[in-house]
C-alpha cells in the first residue's frame, strides 16, 4: 500500500532554521521515500511500512536532539506525488 504524507515542524526555539533543516537532511537519508520540500511543508512518498519507519525514526530524532518541536502531520492513501 502506498501513502503519501505532508509534514510541517515547529521548533519552539528563536533558532528554528537549523532543526527544520536537521529534520528534513534526516528524512532523505532513507531509503525508498521520495521527498519534496517547499517552504511551507515537506510531502514524503512511499510504501506504507516505509513511510511511518522513516517518520517514527525521524522524529525520534528530531526530539532527543533538538527538544520541544510541534508536528503536523496529513496522512493520504496512494502515491499522489505531483
Amino acid at each position: 500500500m502506498q501513502l503519501s504524507i505532508e509534514i510541517s515542524k515547529y521548533p519552539l526555539t528563536s533558532d528554528y532554521i537549523e532543526p527544520i533543516k536537521g529534520f528534513i537532511e534526516e528524512l532523505n537519508k532513507e531509503a525508498g521515500l521520495h521527498v519534496l520540500t517547499n517552504t511551507m511543508s515537506t510531502q514524503v512518498f512511499g510504501e506504507y511500512d516505509t513511510v511511518m519507519a522513516a517518520l517514527q525514526r525521524c522524529i525520534r530524532w528530531s526530539f532527543e536532539r533538538y527538544g520541544k518541536v510541534v508536528f503536523v502531520v496529513k496522512f493520504l492513501h496512494g502515491d499522489l506525488r505531483p
